[in-house]
């Protein structure tokens, strides 16, 4: 479904299968309606890997289908053990489904995935199980480097602001509160009275920056923006953030890892903190200027 599992799945299988996704750049998942297309691709598929969670809440009965029919359909968030997975206040008993930007966690999905691999091919199994193993190691280097990144912002003005609650996860395994103006779906309308204490936030604790995303909507940030100029206070878009979609295909922001990079090291710099100007790899496409 998601572009961040269709990258890892890639790098699991390397030449043993073909892997499509469903959603390209900039689309969000919570709102996706699948069309004929995509539902003609999920029942052709062999395999089926999706976020779960419910984050691709509008294909749930699709999915209900397939399975029904013995479709070998898997829900990557299985990776997780249920005792680390959020439960948002405004979530109504609901799991937080934006386990991605926990490199960590993403890390164990990566090898749920490849189990799944191993079971269904068992004859292609130890290059699944090695192509698993060099990806996590490389995912290991990258969630040390945004440890690090985050780490040297000032405690002042560490305050990650965005759309909607997408990292919580990237909150809590880096250390970073994070404030937002919708919760953790993007069907529910943000409320005036949401913007409002969010501003009066920003403007009491005179925080330096806040960060559209690539996949929601950028009214809402505007508002925030407006409100927060009318306390007397300027406050800068830091840059866009890749939260529920990746960056452009074929592009490294358009990796898992790229998109990870990207996020971790604009953030740092929009925030006083210090970081490469071409990211974790030096492959970050836009330099990014403090």
């Amino acid at each position: 479904t998601i572009a961040m599992i269709t990258d890892v799945v890639k790098n699991i299988v390397g030449e043993h299968a073909l892997v499509e996704g469903i959603m390209g750049e900039d689309v969000d998942p919570h709102l996706f309606q699948p069309q004929r297309d995509s539902v003609m691709r999920i029942q052709k598929a062999d395999i089926v890997f999706y976020c779960g969670l419910n984050l691709e809440g509008q294909m749930s009965r699709l999915f209900e289908q397939q399975a029904g029919k013995g479709k070998n359909l898997f829900a990557v968030s299985n990776g997780v053990e249920t005792s680390y997975l959020r439960k948002p206040g405004e979530a109504h008993g609901h799991y937080d489904p934006h386990i991605w930007p926990d490199v960590d966690a993403w890390s164990q999905c990566a090898q749920f995935i490849a189990d799944k691999m191993c079971e269904l091919d068992p004859s292609h199994s130890e290059e699944y199980k090695k192509n698993c193993s060099q990806y996590r190691e490389e995912l290991s280097k990258l969630n040390q480097y945004i440890k690090d990144c985050i780490a040297t912002i000032p405690e002042s003005s560490r305050y990650l602001v965005t759309a909607h609650d997408a990292f919580g996860y990237f909150s809590r395994a880096y250390k970073i509160p994070v404030k937002s103006v919708q919760g953790i779906s993007t069907e529910s309308e943000a409320g005036v009275q949401d913007i409002n204490k969010l501003v009066g936030f920003l403007a009491t604790h005179k925080i330096p920056a806040i960060f559209v995303e690539s996949s929601t909507p950028k009214k809402n940030i505007e508002a925030v923006i407006e409100g927060v100029k009318a306390k007397g206070f300027n406050i800068q878009v830091g840059g866009e953030l890749f939260s529920d979609a990746m960056g452009k295909t074929g592009s490294y922001e358009g990796t898992y890892i790229g998109m990870m990079d990207h996020n971790a090291t604009i953030v740092t710099i929009a925030l006083g903190g210090k970081a490469p100007l071409k990211g974790f790899n030096g492959k970050l496409e836009q330099e990014k200027s403090q």
